[in-house]
């Protein structure tokens, strides 16, 4: 008897906290012309000789801070929700997970797949770009063009404004605000180069600088532009006002201009505006991985403390929450 296949896909992440695990994994990420899109010969110098050597003793001991004994965070998390969504669908589903970089890969994931004629598949990225989605679909397609029987394959390729998703995020960020002294609700995403955004062909009157354009036919890739939508959607579902969130972006790498406004800048913004309580949520991530639990939460958490910030509330992402599940099984039904 056929089944519904289900791939998800993610990121990935390195199989330990050694220097060859990471160095492994990082030159894999960076050397995918989709996250630095410079002409072969820039990247492999740019990657080996400049961000490796000068980044990956720091990125080792961030994943030192982070890491379960079951394993990477971002692996384990995602492994519970993939285990979680079979139970969750039931025995006419097939559910397997694919990494677009590190193990399980997708092309691992795909081969596990029996009596599955149709599979759905949805990247595990809320808002879409080409460094992340884009990378994940183009592999995904690679993979299946090695195929002599090709499956019929059906892509989400984004869910950002998906009310199951915003459901699950506003339930998780209200339990973990609720009763806790807070003045604002800051919103941060994973950013891009701004020249990631000028080749998605957004057609809407944009000003790079200031909040996006609302996400329609006329920015359907700008991730920008969904990423404002998903905070406005949830600070929608939440009750707050405008002056109650903000937007802001992290994670940038190199000396090049990223998506503003940034995390790390906007914080003493907010001091300096007499706010001293805030909380924190990172809705570009389904998971808990080194960007969210290090980044954020320790590293943001602490330069909020040096700026005489007092409350910092770390809201954790969906994880394998029940309600998340849920909500999962309900998009890909």
């Amino acid at each position: 008897m056929s089944k519904q296949g289900i791939l998800l896909m993610y990121v990935g992440t390195p199989d330990a906290y050694s220097l060859k695990a990471v160095v492994r994994y990082l030159r894999q990420f960076l050397s995918d012309p989709r996250v630095i899109d410079l002409v072969f010969l820039v990247r492999f110098f740019l990657v080996n000789f400049i961000i490796l050597p000068s980044r990956v003793r720091k990125t080792v001991a961030a994943y030192r801070k982070i890491w379960l004994k079951e394993g990477s965070p971002l692996l384990v998390y995602s492994v519970r929700i993939k285990e979680a969504l079979a139970v969750e669908l039931g025995e006419d589903y097939q559910v397997e997970l694919g990494m677009r970089y590190g193990d399980p890969n997708i092309e691992t994931a795909l081969s596990r797949f029996k009596n599955c004629d149709n599979i759905r598949v949805l990247p595990l990225f809320p808002q879409y770009s080409s460094a992340a989605t884009g990378s994940a679909i183009a592999q995904l397609l690679k993979v299946c063009s090695k195929k002599w029987n090709i499956p019929s394959i059906n892509i989400k390729k984004d869910f950002y404004n998906d009310p199951n998703f915003i459901e699950a995020y506003a339930d998780i960020i209200s339990r973990n605000i609720q009763g806790k002294k807070r003045e604002l609700l800051l919103f941060s995403y994973h950013g891009l180069p701004k020249r990631h955004l000028d080749k998605s062909q957004c057609y809407a009157e944009c000003r790079q600088n200031e909040i996006c354009a609302v996400a329609d036919r006329c920015n359907p890739y700008c991730y920008k532009a969904q990423c404002y939508a998903t905070s406005n959607m949830l600070a929608a579902r939440l009750n707050l006002s405008a002056s109650q969130y903000r937007v802001s972006f992290q994670s940038r790498l190199g000396v090049t201009p990223w998506i503003e406004p940034y995390t790390d800048f906007i914080l003493p913004k907010l001091a300096r505006e007499g706010i001293r309580n805030i909380a924190v949520v990172c809705p570009s991530f389904v998971v808990d991985c080194l960007e969210t639990l290090e980044e954020i939460n320790i590293r943001a958490r602490e330069q909020w403390k040096i700026l005489g910030g007092q409350a910092f509330i770390f809201i954790p992402c969906l994880n394998h929450d029940p309600i998340w599940i849920k909500a999962l099984a309900s998009m890909l039904r």
